[in-house]
């Protein structure tokens, strides 16, 4: 099937790559052309895992190509999957400039029928809204051409996009007709082989499927670190509370870790614009309102820790963190807990000696030239000196961390362990002060 893919983002790229990976014809496009150039080079602008490989290879064998072409690509596609950001307006919700700006671009190129899917996450009706943009363009045109658009959410996630792109969990096609349900079942047959993954709905019911799978994801981390203070104000281990409430069956283990917080591009700003749905329809909204004020609130709870262990006296002291990406296995950075701990010491007169594995540049750009933050070349040199050391993110070669070796590089024996990934006791034989989250 040859595919349009518009929009390389992040869900973009790996939606053209794993659709050109199963023999289909993509043709992603972005405004951007120097961007486009270095993905016509084999220069991934974003880091996920195995993601790489797949775009060199099907490059290569001309499955995926790059373009700044929209024509081209609108009138060689049989389906055209829009992939631009929605990121969140000044009042929360999602700005939809980028998706009905493409719209409005397909509806002066159409020329043959075709088959528009909304990949981004957009509020419900949004289908409907690029609908009435595309055929408002065909009609300034005096063309008649046959379309449909269709809702097809994403359910990506960073760190592990191509495995759950090859082996999704579910496929959801929210559209009317039947020919373009059966069209996209078709395309989505090669993912879709174990047993039927595939869920029909409406277009309406498709776009609040995301939203609510990703609020329903961002209550459950709020949840849990307030347990985590409220374990840590009662004197109860809260990791051993999680393990008692994760062996029930019908509460599992996922998404039920405390820490510092969530981030990222998706669950920040899908809780804000599904308040702002609720309360353009009269509905108050008040859980996700709490989800909110919550997470906001853990963001703060390492500074917090480490005033209190400072006794309020931070300036002058020199604090290294572990880990700046929101999460582990990718470069993202966007509403990192991270940033507010930076930001928040560095504000208070600290010295911020910070490392991650694949977030440095993102933090560099993010902070510019900046008195007193220092990003380091390994975890060792951010530790060295250091009257304390934050663990923010949990990349998997900080958690078998050699405490005896740690000690030895810091200046004074302190560690705050934002995402609970060692192991109190034997941090503190080896002579390292321990704050974990949640932990007496």
């Amino acid at each position: 099937m040859k595919v349009g893919v518009i929009g390389t983002g992040y869900v973009g790229l790996v939606t053209g790559a794993c659709l050109a990976e199963v023999g289909n014809r993509v043709m992603c496009h972005d405004t951007d052309s120097a961007k486009i150039q270095r993905l016509q080079a084999g220069d991934i602008p974003i880091y996920e895992p195995g993601l790489e490989r797949i775009v060199a290879r099907n490059n290569q064998a001309a499955r995926l190509r790059f373009t700044t072409d929209l024509h081209n690509v609108v009138n060689q596609a049989e389906v055209i999957f829009i992939a631009v950001g929605t990121p969140s307006d000044e009042d929360g919700s999602a700005d939809l400039s980028h998706v009905l700006t493409v719209a409005k671009n397909i509806g002066q190129a159409l020329e043959k029928p075709t088959v528009v899917v909304n990949k981004s996450t957009v509020p419900v009706g949004t289908a409907e809204r690029v609908r009435e943009t595309i055929q408002r363009e065909l009609d300034a045109r005096g063309v008649t051409v046959d379309f449909d658009v269709a809702s097809n959410p994403e359910f990506l996630k960073e760190g592990a996009a191509v495995q759950d792109f090859m082996y999704p969990d579910r496929i959801i096609i929210g559209a009317k007709r039947e020919n373009t349900r059966e069209t996209l079942r078709e395309l989505y047959q090669p993912f879709n082989r174990t047993r039927d993954k595939v869920l029909l709905m409406d277009t309406a019911s498709a776009e609040l499927t995301k939203y609510a799978s990703n609020a329903i994801l961002a209550t459950k981390i709020s949840f849990m670190n307030e347990m985590a203070n409220l374990a840590e104000a009662l004197g109860a281990d809260i990791e051993k509370v999680r393990t008692g409430m994760g062996a029930d069956p019908r509460i599992g283990y996922h998404f039920i870790y405390p820490g510092a917080g969530y981030g990222g591009s998706c669950f920040p700003k899908d809780v804000r614009a599904l308040i702002h749905m609720a309360q353009e329809n009269g509905h108050p909204a008040a859980l996700l309102k709490a989800v909110e004020a919550v997470n906001n609130r853990q963001k703060s709870r390492l500074f917090e820790k480490i005033q209190t262990h400072f006794n309020g006296h931070v300036a002058g002291k020199t604090i290294a963190i572990w880990g700046l990406t929101f999460k582990p296995n990718t470069d993202d950075i966007r509403e990192a807990p991270s940033l507010v701990l930076i930001k928040q010491l560095l504000d208070a007169g600290a010295r911020v000696q910070a490392y991650d594995p694949k977030g440095m540049a993102a933090v560099a750009d993010y902070f510019g030239p900046t008195e007193n933050l220092s990003l380091c070349e390994d975890e060792y040199a951010a530790a060295t000196d250091a009257d304390a050391l934050a663990l923010v993110t949990e990349w998997k070669r900080f958690w078998s961390v050699d405490f005896q070796t740690l000690k030895n590089h810091l200046r004074q024996p302190v560690l705050f362990d934002g995402r609970n990934i060692w192991n109190p006791y034997q941090a503190r034989e080896a002579g390292l002060i321990y704050y974990g989250i949640g932990r007496p």
